[in-house]
C-alpha cells in the first residue's frame, strides 16, 4: 500500500512537469471498470458522465483532470501512461503486513487511494523524463518564458505559484486575443524544461521562449532606389498613409524626419536610448523629406522603439506590434530577424487579417542561414537586398520564403549623426514599405492580398527563371505594380 502511494505521488509530481499525449491511456489497475477504462481512452458516448467515475475529462473550465483548485492538484487522466501494462507472467501477490494478516483493501477489494496533496506544487527535480523536454532553437532570454493564459490575474498568479515562477509582466494582447504573461524562472531550470512543465496546465494556451531578434544592418551614393524600382521621385507620394515602423529609437530632430513622425511609442521604457541610427535610416528611407527624400514623402510614420544595441525580445516586439495595430496603420515595417516563434506568427497572421501589409527583412546571415522570421511567416513580404546593378547582397539569407528584391546595398540615408551609407535587408524592406505606401495612396481601397499579388506578378525576374530562393519573384517594379489590375 505504501509502495502504491509513493508511485502515485511520483506520478503527480511528474504530471506537473510533463504532459504526455498517448493515443490510448494504459493502466495496470485490474479493479477499474470497463466504463472507467473507456473514459480514460475517450471512448464513451457523448454525454456520458465520466467525471463522476474518476476517468473523464472536464473541458468546461470546472475543476477536473489536470486542473488546480484551492492549491490541490488533480491527477490528469493521461498520467496513467506512466504505468504501462506489465509483461505477461505469474501475478505477484501483494505483500502482507508484518503481523501476517491479509491486507485490507476496502469494499470490492478496491485499493484505498493515496491522499491528494494540497498547497503549491514544488517543481520536481531529478526525475527521469518520460518524453524529452522541448528543443528550443534560436537565441532567447535564458530565464524567461512567454505564456498566453486563459483566465484572470488570479489564474496567472496560481500558475506562477504552481510551477515556481515569477510574474514579470502581463497584459492583454490585441493581436493574440488573450493575456500574455512573461514568467521569470528564478531557480535556473532550462527554458525547455519549464515549457514542458507548463504544458501540463490546461490554462496555458501557448508557451514560447522569449526569443531575441536582431536588426538587419550590414557593415558598409546617391540613393539609386527610385530608378531601380521604377518610381518617379517627382511623383512619389504616400500622403497620409499610416506606416508603423518597429525599430530602434530615432533622432526626430534630423531634418529628413521633419513633420514625418505622427506618433512614437517606447516598448522598452526602462532601457536608456543609446543608438538612434538604424530607426532613423529606416524611417527616412520610407518617408524622408528634403535632401534625403524617402520613397513615400507625406506618409505618416508611427514609430515604435523596440530595439537597443541591435537586440530585442519577443515580449517587447509583441508590445510594439499591438501598439501599431491600435494606430490603424496600413503597413508595418519589421527590419529585424530572429527564430520562429508561434506567438509572433499568430500576431502577424491576425495583423494581416485586419488588412495590414506586413514587410520584413529576409536577413543578412548568409546563404546557408536558417529561415529568418517574421519574414518567413505566410502573409509577410520577405525582402532581400540588391545593389545598384541588381546584384544580390552576398550576406543575404536565401530560401523559398524570399518574396521580392529591392535596393539595399550602399544607399545614403539619414542617421543619428546626420546621414550615412547603409547596407542590409533592413533597408531594402524600408524601400518596399515606402513603395507600397505609394500604391495605397493611389488606391486606398486596394487590399493587402491584391498588393502582394501585384508585386509578385510584375517584379523584374532576376537570377533563374521564375521565383527562386535568391531573388524571390525578382526586383520590385512599383510602376508596373501600380498599373496591375485587381
Amino acid at each position: 500500500m505504501a509502495a502504491k502511494a509513493v508511485i502515485l505521488h511520483a506520478a503527480i509530481l511528474a504530471a506537473a512537469a510533463f504532459a504526455a499525449a498517448p493515443a490510448l491511456a494504459q493502466t495496470n489497475d485490474p479493479n477499474l471498470s470497463q466504463k472507467q477504462i473507456d473514459c480514460l481512452n475517450g471512448k464513451t458516448a457523448a454525454g456520458a458522465d465520466c467525471d463522476k467515475d474518476g476517468g473523464g475529462r472536464n473541458d468546461g473550465g470546472k475543476p477536473g483532470a489536470g486542473t488546480t483548485t484551492g492549491g490541490a492538484v488533480f491527477l490528469p487522466a493521461l498520467i496513467v501512461d506512466l504505468f504501462p501494462n506489465p509483461p505477461a507472467g505469474p501475478a505477484t501477490p501483494a505483500p502482507s503486513p508484518p503481523n501476517g494478516t491479509p491486507p485490507t483493501t476496502g469494499p470490492a477489494n478496491t485499493p484505498t487511494p493515496a491522499p491528494t496533496p494540497s498547497g503549491p506544487v514544488t517543481p520536481p527535480t531529478g526525475l527521469n523524463v518520460a518524453a524529452p523536454p522541448r528543443a528550443v532553437s534560436g537565441e532567447f532570454v535564458p530565464d524567461e518564458v512567454l505564456v498566453t493564459v486563459a483566465g484572470d490575474a488570479g489564474a496567472v498568479q496560481q500558475i506562477a505559484n504552481s510551477f515556481g515562477l515569477q510574474v514579470r509582466s502581463q497584459r492583454q494582447s490585441r493581436l493574440l486575443g488573450t493575456t500574455l504573461v512573461r514568467y521569470g524562472i528564478p531557480d535556473g531550470r532550462p527554458v525547455g524544461v519549464v515549457l514542458a512543465q507548463l504544458a501540463a496546465d490546461g490554462r496555458t494556451q501557448r508557451r514560447e521562449p522569449n526569443h531575441i531578434y536582431s536588426l538587419q544592418q550590414a557593415a558598409g551614393i546617391v540613393n539609386y532606389a527610385f530608378d531601380r524600382i521604377a518610381l518617379d521621385s517627382k511623383q512619389a507620394s504616400g500622403e497620409n498613409v499610416r506606416v508603423a515602423v518597429i525599430d530602434t529609437g530615432i533622432d526626430d530632430t534630423n531634418p529628413a524626419l521633419k513633420g514625418v513622425i505622427a506618433d512614437q511609442f517606447d516598448a522598452m521604457p526602462n532601457v536608456p536610448i543609446e543608438r538612434r541610427d538604424h530607426g532613423t535610416s529606416v524611417d527616412g528611407l520610407i518617408a524622408g523629406v528634403g535632401a534625403l527624400e524617402g520613397m513615400a514623402p507625406g506618409a505618416r510614420i508611427y514609430h515604435a522603439r523596440a530595439f537597443e544595441g541591435g537586440k530585442s525580445t519577443m515580449d517587447v516586439i509583441l508590445s510594439a506590434l499591438d501598439w501599431a495595430a491600435e494606430q490603424d496603420v496600413r503597413i508595418i515595417n519589421m527590419s529585424f530577424v530572429g527564430p520562429k516563434n508561434d506567438l509572433l506568427g499568430t500576431a502577424c497572421r491576425n495583423a494581416r487579417a485586419l488588412g495590414m501589409v506586413l514587410v520584413a527583412a529576409a536577413g543578412n546571415n548568409g546563404p546557408k542561414a536558417p529561415y529568418g522570421y517574421p519574414a518567413a511567416f505566410d502573409g509577410v513580404i520577405a525582402v532581400t537586398a540588391t545593389d545598384a546593378k541588381d546584384g544580390l547582397m552576398p550576406q543575404a539569407n536565401r530560401g523559398a520564403y524570399v518574396f521580392i528584391s529591392a535596393p539595399g546595398v550602399e544607399m545614403v540615408a539619414p542617421s543619428g549623426a546626420g546621414s550615412d551609407v547603409v547596407t542590409g535587408t533592413s533597408f531594402a524592406a524600408a524601400i518596399v514599405s515606402g513603395a507600397i505606401a505609394n500604391l495605397i495612396h493611389a488606391a486606398p481601397d486596394r487590399s493587402a492580398d491584391d498588393i502582394e499579388k501585384a508585386l509578385a506578378a510584375t517584379a523584374k525576374d532576376l537570377g533563374p527563371k521564375g521565383r527562386d530562393n535568391d531573388f524571390g519573384y525578382g526586383l520590385l517594379d512599383i510602376k508596373a505594380a501600380g498599373a496591375a489590375k485587381e
